[in-house]
């Protein structure tokens, strides 16, 4: 059997040579697909003028949040500068590993930020074109630039990730004096700023936009649809665009932040396990590049009929995923054919004395990685079908809460926690196989590559989940536009589909972050240097106990950040309703303008607290007690933090559909029923749980870790509390601000049950009528 040229006298860009490749192929993929949109039509003025709001109103987010954060990544720029340069890890005491370190903590927060731009900038272009594809083609048409706008996302994702982390191993490598298993060991050390970055700006864009968008929902949702009884997407309704802007920046910026940092983070996470063996270092590089090549053909898979059910909507979207995952492995089995044949050494794990240790045998060790890229593979496809089932409206659990909405919302929350928490079982079930069955074959690499193998095929399983963004937005404008009801009815099914599509994007990324940061984690156990983690040991289980209750208190914060945020949005919704007249009537225009500023503002200021806890923990923990709590601490944020992922993204999503069964099947009577109205508040509630605190948590996990493995060779080899009096700063920074966010944002409560004038149901009550009655 052939090879090709022999791994361990590789040049360091013959390892990245294919995964540059596949990221050029992803750049033009993005530029034919830009070119394929434009040619869809804009529809009407009305349409455009909509449209032009929503994008305007995501940009001026954007640059807000960006302009917050670019004062985050100059102060951690600077420090992880001055770190590096002033304690070295490397063998060599090379003084520019601060730069390196620092350089690579620049460009991934930057490709990180870029993602998430250049994703919002072609939602807010498709939405209007999808739009006018229902109107004037039909569902077919419609769903294929849904599709296309969410491809440009996917390819952009994968292309900027794969490309900007192989261009940065490559450079890691230049000028390094040692030789070169240690020069790709200490790359991949420095690669870990790059996944810090991205898993940072992954973190509060998720956050902020997460808070953006469900404050706008739930604000427009509660005065318009519950008090004044008007449809969704109404254009009196003064939130409405600011609901539609919080789709773009928290649904598709944040999305494309948080799938970004998942994508590097896996391969960040394998190479480092690679023990500087050059195939090994290699391998998840190829295959995430075989993923994309394999993703392009998936994109052409994907299509359906006029008239189409939800069933067959959702199998054309699994066209996509099913052709892009029998080809990457296939790409995969080329690969391993060929790198790992009989006569080559790699050097895979390490003896009882922590001496790399040979393998001779490299072919069967090639087909037992291969096995665990089809596990993780299949995996991320069983997690996706077990989501779809308890998320979509064709299955009984989803089904089950629209009919608990008969006696009322109460119950419809009740219905929608259990199906929420018994949705766990089965992705877990799945991930404890895999990693059982992974390291079995091939230890922590396996696990690693595994993760790799799920996301693999990210360009168009993340298209798949962008694409509901878009179509939820088409409908918001047909609305708006006021154009006919086919029209919405169209718009409706492809949202419907979206919503079980980003339910299932979810589920998929939550298993990834698990698999990814359990990757991480037994990087960091590496590079820090602990040997045995002993669970009876008190400061361990003092610290899984720390680290399992993070996640609680990241979702809490989340949370009330939603409920402070949607506040304000109610008391200026409530405010315009009574004080413009003519806006009830519709012959007067609403300010969208000031809920949009309102949004932002409240968004960016609420991303504060969650960023700094999540960003300043492993610091506490690995500075005040040492390596082996933090290790202690990561088991368990990753084990609680998965569970409470989970369970709030599937309850929310099914909370979602059970309403839109009601909308869009006609169940339990149909729409204005009371059951209807049980199940809004349900969607309501499930709001936040789906779109901020859920998928926030899974980059709160993979934050976590990674910076545990930027700090491991600084802290590797500390005993407890050895170095605790350092520890105190990162305690400091914590609690000042916690201190300055209280008296500056939390301080000032409002009281939404006391606006200037109360509206209900259409009509004016002042202020003393309203005291007075009550």
């Amino acid at each position: 059997m052939g090879s090709w040229p022999n791994p361990p006298t590789a040049n360091p860009i013959e390892l990245v040579s294919l995964s540059l490749a596949a990221g050029g192929l992803a750049g033009l993929m993005v530029f034919w697909l830009q070119r394929k949109l434009k040619t869809a039509p804009r529809g009407s003025d009305e349409m455009n003028k909509l449209s032009d709001l929503i994008a305007s109103g995501a940009r001026s987010f954007l640059k807000t949040e960006y302009f917050y954060l670019s004062f985050f990544v100059s102060v951690f720029f600077v420090f992880l500068v001055a770190l590096y340069s002033a304690d070295p890890p490397t063998a060599a005491n090379d003084r520019l590993d601060g730069i390196r370190m620092g350089g690579c903590f620049l460009a991934g927060a930057g490709l990180s930020a870029l993602a998430g731009w250049l994703g919002m900038a072609v939602a807010t272009d498709a939405n209007v074109r999808t739009t006018q594809a229902a109107d004037k083609e039909g569902l077919a048409k419609a769903l294929r630039v849904a599709f296309t706008g969410g491809a440009v996302m996917g390819f952009t994702v994968v292309g900027l990730g794969l490309f900007g982390l192989s261009l940065f191993f490559y450079l890691m490598t230049i000028n390094r004096d040692e030789d070169e298993r240690l020069a790709l060991v200490y790359a991949m050390d420095s690669l870990a700023g790059f996944g810090f970055g991205a898993s940072s700006i992954a973190l509060f864009a998720r956050v902020a936009g997460g808070i953006y968008t469900k404050a706008a929902d739930v604000g427009a949702d509660l005065v318009g649809k519950v008090e004044m009884d008007i449809p969704e997407d109404d254009p009196r309704n003064p939130a409405v665009i600011a609901d539609n802007v919080g789709d773009n920046v928290g649904d598709v910026a944040g999305m494309g932040a948080d799938l970004f940092e998942s994508f590097v983070g896996s391969i960040i996470a394998a190479a480092a396990l690679a023990n500087g063996d050059p195939t090994l270092v290699m391998l998840p590089f190829w295959v995430a590049g075989a993923g994309i090549f394999a993703s392009v053909a998936g994109y052409f898979a994907v299509g359906t009929k006029d008239g189409a059910s939800q069933h067959q909507l959702l199998f054309a979207l699994h066209k996509g995923t099913i052709v892009s995952g029998i080809l990457v492995l296939a790409f995969v089995a080329i690969i391993i054919s060929q790198s790992f044949s009989d006569g080559s050494t790699i050097v895979f794990g390490t003896d009882e004395n922590g001496m790399p240790m040979p393998v001779t045998d490299t072919e069967k060790l090639g087909w037992k990685i291969f096995s665990c890229v089809v596990i993780g593979l299949f995996a991320g496809i069983l997690i996706g079908q077990a989501t779809e089932y308890f998320t979509s409206y064709s299955y009984w659990p989803t089904r089950s809460i629209t009919e608990a909405g008969v006696t009322g919302p109460a119950t419809v929350i009740i219905q929608g926690i259990g199906i929420g928490m018994i949705s766990c079982v089965a992705p877990v079930i799945i991930l404890v196989a895999t990693i059982f069955g992974c390291n079995a074959l091939a230890g922590g690499y396996g696990i690693a590559l595994s993760a790799v193998g799920m996301l693999s095929t990210l360009g168009v399983t993340l298209a798949t989940d962008a694409y509901g963004p878009i179509a939820d937005n088409a409908g918001g404008i047909a609305e708006m536009a006021e154009l006919e009801e086919r029209v919405r009815e169209t718009t409706d099914a492809l949202d419907a589909l979206g919503n079980t599509t980003a339910a299932t994007g979810k589920g998929f990324a939550i298993g990834s972050a698990v698999l990814t940061s359990l990757s991480l984690l037994t990087a960091f156990k590496l590079k820090a240097e602990v040997d045995v983690v002993d669970i009876t040991d008190p400061v361990v289980l003092a610290s899984v106990l720390f680290g399992a209750m993070l996640p609680f208190l990241f979702a809490a914060l989340t949370m009330l950040s939603v409920q402070k945020a949607a506040g304000a949005i109610i008391i200026e919704v409530r405010r315009q309703f009574a004080t413009i007249e003519g806006l009830r009537e519709g012959t007067a225009d609403a300010d969208s303008d000031k809920c949009v500023a309102i949004s932002t503002q409240s968004s960016v200021e609420e991303m504060i607290l969650p960023g700094v806890y999540a960003v300043m923990a492993p610091f506490v923990i690995g500075i005040l007690i040492g390596p082996k709590a933090l290790t202690g601490m990561l088991g368990g944020a990753i084990a609680s933090g998965m569970m409470l992922a989970i369970m709030m993204a599937n309850a929310g999503g099914a909370w979602d559909n059970s309403k839109k069964y009601i909308e869009i099947e006609g169940a339990c009577g149909g729409k204005g029923t009371d059951t209807h109205k049980a199940c809004v508040v349900g969607d309501t509630v499930g709001d936040p749980f789906k779109d901020t605190s859920g998928p926030a948590l899974n980059i709160l996990i993979k934050l976590m870790s990674m910076i545990s493995l930027v700090i491991a060779p600084i802290i590797a080899g500390w005993g407890d509390w050895e170095m605790w009096y350092y520890g105190l700063i990162p305690i400091a920074i914590c609690v000042i601000a916690t201190i300055v966010v209280w008296k500056c944002y939390w301080s000032d409560t409002q009281d939404i049950s006391a606006p200037i004038e109360k509206t209900v149901k259409g009509e004016e009550v002042d202020e003393e009528a309203a005291k007075a009655e009550e």
